[in-house]
């Protein structure tokens, strides 16, 4: 899921000092309708160590007006803390209703360090995430507003802030911590996303921010706690608390929608990559080949797989597919493809007729497209609420897990193309009698909101894509490329799921 923030988003100095300016004073706003409410508000600052979270905490407190606020730094345990239940340290700085606390480390903080220092195991690892997601639901159903922030910084910038002389005014101020954490780098990146999965819940949803630019960090931060506040508050359509700018149009909207601040993880997928004719026919057999050997394998072993394809319109996700099933005996895998839910499906909840095709042991399900439609089309179509969404993340990877610990392997796909490439499939489309029919209005209607679905696929990334089903993000505008690339992975991931003979 990190990969989503290991984008390179900046923005400009200009834009973040007039930005600044209205999120200060949105803040300021929003604090008010929150001190006359019956709600309080905790800020979780957790994330990457050198990610420059104190300097986050110390703007935070500059934002808000800190009569209100309280900042909790948990540190060491005190021999008092240690000779009473693990939450007494928490519950003593809750806030008062109308009050805010930013707990700079949380009940997040030691079991993440003792499970990736390897000082206890998987199972009360994943205890202490239970029990912090019931303290969690406790907080909420009694007003508590979550606002979990993790900052995130690649192994290369990390260690970039680990050489850096502290004392540069160019760079954060080092963590003490940094040069004993950087260490377990890659421990402590797969138990963080552990912990995220585990308790990224609807009503405490952990948003992961991009550290690697101070002004992009900073000011993301702000526009996340105004949007939280304004849904929590009830204060986005309220027009006594509006500040006379409307805050879509405003300049932290200008500033978030520069060029580099607009990045995301597809815009890291390379569209140059390409074969010639005389290399894919001979990736494609061979590959083939290979994949008819696993499918068997895998019946053999009573394993099953369940391969999921998104992708932009026209991105070639059903020939892709086909490539897949001329390789495989029709008698292992089953094709779903995913349209508009039919009554009987609109009757039971969305994760329904997904359940139902789910293939037994030894055989494999190819969906083209997907529970993630929830997600994507229904996100930005407006066919599900908003808190309809955000809780599927939450839903979403629960039902993977329940697949990967029954031994499925799930495998995801998304094709992507480039905006150019996709006007030219379609004008194909128009054009050849035997392909007219793949084109629509509503591939046209939805080509409009390009923007606002490449948002959905980098949220998609960043909450679904884990350690055991991550997401594989396929270089889509050279089809013979994206074939290939789709089989050599297929075969790759059920190769490590086959036993050794």
């Amino acid at each position: 899921m990190f990969e989503a923030a290991e984008v390179g988003r900046s923005i400009s100095k200009s834009a973040f000092k007039s930005a600044e300016i209205e999120v200060r004073a949105r803040m300021l706003e929003l604090q008010g309708s929150l001190r006359a409410s019956d709600k309080s508000l905790i800020v979780i600052v957790s994330g990457v160590e050198g990610a420059g979270k104190g300097e986050v905490v110390d703007q935070i407190n500059r934002w808000f007006d800190t009569r209100d606020v309280r900042t909790h730094g948990f540190w060491n345990e005190t021999d008092e803390e240690r000779e009473r239940p693990r939450f007494w340290r928490f519950w003593r700085t809750l806030p008062a209703r109308g009050s805010v606390s930013i707990m700079f480390g949380s009940w997040y903080t030691q079991p993440i360090i003792d499970r990736a220092l390897e000082t206890t195991n998987d199972a009360n690892f994943e205890e202490q995430m239970l029990l912090i997601e019931e303290l969690e639901r406790e907080l909420y159903r009694d007003g508590a507003i979550f606002v979990k922030l993790w900052f995130h910084l690649s192994a290369a910038e990390q260690q970039k802030r680990l050489e850096a002389d502290a004392n540069s005014h160019k760079l954060a101020k080092k963590s003490p911590l940094l040069d004993e954490f950087a260490q377990s780098y890659a421990q402590f990146r797969k138990v963080s996303e552990r912990a995220i999965r585990l308790t990224d819940s609807g009503f405490a949803t952990w948003h992961i921010i991009e550290a690697s630019d101070k002004r992009y960090r900073d000011l993301t931060t702000g526009n996340v706690l105004i949007k939280s506040l304004e849904r929590a508050l009830g204060d986005a359509s309220d027009e006594a608390h509006k500040p006379e700018a409307n805050t879509d149009s405003s300049s932290i909207s200008e500033a978030l929608a520069e060029r580099k601040s607009t990045l995301t993880v597809l815009d890291n997928v390379d569209p140059t990559l390409s074969l010639s004719e005389e290399e894919y026919k001979q990736q494609l057999n061979e590959a083939q080949a290979n994949l008819y050997r696993l499918s068997w394998a895998m019946h053999n072993q009573n394993r099953n797989a369940v391969l999921v394809f998104e992708g932009w319109d026209a991105a070639g996700k059903g020939s892709a597919i086909r490539r897949l099933t001329q390789a495989m005996d029709a008698r292992l895998y089953n094709v779903i493809p995913i349209a508009s839910p039919s009554d009987e499906e609109k009757a039971h909840h969305y994760l329904w007729r997904f359940w139902r095709h789910i293939p037994r042991s030894g055989y494999m399900t190819i969906y083209d497209r997907s529970w993630y439609g929830r997600v994507l089309v229904e996100r930005v179509e407006g066919f599900a609420e908003e808190h309809e969404w955000r809780r599927s993340y939450e839903e979403i990877n629960n039902f993977e897990e329940h697949l990967i610990k029954h031994g499925t392997t799930v495998i995801k796909f998304w094709i992507n193309i480039s905006f150019d490439e996709q006007l030219r499939r379609f004008q194909e489309r128009q054009q050849i009698p035997w392909k007219q029919h793949k084109i629509t209005e509503e591939d046209w209607r939805n080509r409009e909101k390009w923007e606002d679905y490449k948002l959905a696929v980098n949220d998609m990334v960043a909450h679904t894509s884990t350690e055991k089903a991550p997401w594989v993000l396929v270089a889509g505008n050279d089809k013979k490329y994206a074939r290939v690339q789709i089989l050599n992975t297929v075969c790759k991931r059920l190769e490590a799921a086959l036993s050794p003979d």
